[in-house]
């Protein structure tokens, strides 16, 4: 192939989705029917410098991790994905590989909960993606990067969160996703991208390291209601439910609260203000 042949099939296909298909807001003075560069990078955690080499053809090897990310971001097929990996130069993973790709049926899924906040993750806590509600309720998770996308880092390096946790409840969510994520390990022992996630993981965070080759003792059962403060409607208490696709090895964590109730007006307010905020921003980047 080519060198450009890829970087021409990333643009073409990033023409055809809609944004409102992938939860990327949309504004008023919208004029692409498909998704902006910055949004695709924003969506798979690249730089958008990086995917502008990419498509020129000025960079010509991204990594399987890059190829994943983006067949991810674009919601390509499976026929799709392995033609990416094959222009990539790579071969499409195999089971030893944690899977990361949410299938048409998940998806489905998804959709019939638009208007509620979700977020997905794979099987070593990496976001997935996060649809438009979550990001007005907890933030916008559109510009994390590299291991900021990664709920045990991000949780064992202090990084600002809108879950109000006490001391004790962090420790217990903390040594919970690295259990599971020792889990994760035993199941993919091939994965290379996993295998560099926990070393860096372990480089960067003694607490990790601790958790990690101490023999994890019993913890009590995981809440399921989290304290949100919201910046612009104050604390909200909600009901979180992470469900398993077991198939997929995905976490899909859904966040609702009782109807008729003060935190259920709370939070349709937060969902509505945090994503005109979103739109708002997304504007101005577009226009810087």
């Amino acid at each position: 192939m080519e060198a450009w042949e890829f970087g021409r099939t990333v643009r073409r296909w990033r023409d055809r989705v809609a944004p409102e298909n992938v939860g990327v807001p949309v504004g008023r003075r919208r004029r692409a029917s498909g998704l902006r560069r910055e949004e695709v990078a924003a969506l798979a955690g690249i730089s958008t410098d990086y995917l502008t080499r990419l498509e020129q053809g000025r960079a010509t090897a991204p990594s399987a991790q890059v190829v994943e990310a983006l067949a991810r971001a674009l919601r390509l097929a499976d026929t799709e994905r392995d033609l990416l990996y094959r222009l990539a130069g790579h071969a499409a993973p195999g089971l030893d590989v944690v899977p990361s790709r949410v299938t048409p049926s998940v998806r489905r899924l998804l959709d019939r909960l638009a208007h509620t906040p979700v977020v997905v993750y794979d099987a070593s806590w990496t976001l997935v993606l996060a649809n438009a509600p979550y990001d007005a309720l907890m933030g916008d998770t559109s510009t994390w990067g590299g291991l900021e996308r990664n709920a045990v880092w991000r949780n064992l390096a202090g990084l600002p969160t809108r879950v109000v946790h006490t001391p004790v409840e962090q420790a217990d969510h903390e040594a919970r996703l690295v259990a599971d994520l020792r889990l994760t390990a035993s199941r993919y022992p091939g994965d290379h991208a996993l295998r560099r996630l926990i070393a860096e993981l372990a480089a960067e965070s003694p607490r990790f390291a601790g958790l990690w080759d101490t023999e994890p003792s019993p913890l009590s059962d995981p809440s399921r209601r989290k304290v949100v403060d919201h910046p612009a409607v104050g604390r909200i208490t909600l009901d979180c439910d992470t469900l398993v696709v077991a198939l997929d090895d995905l976490r899909i964590t859904v966040y609702t609260a009782e109807p008729g109730t003060g935190d259920a007006e709370r939070l349709a307010l937060a969902v509505v203000l945090g994503t005109q905020t979103l739109v708002d921003q997304h504007q101005r980047r577009h226009r810087g």
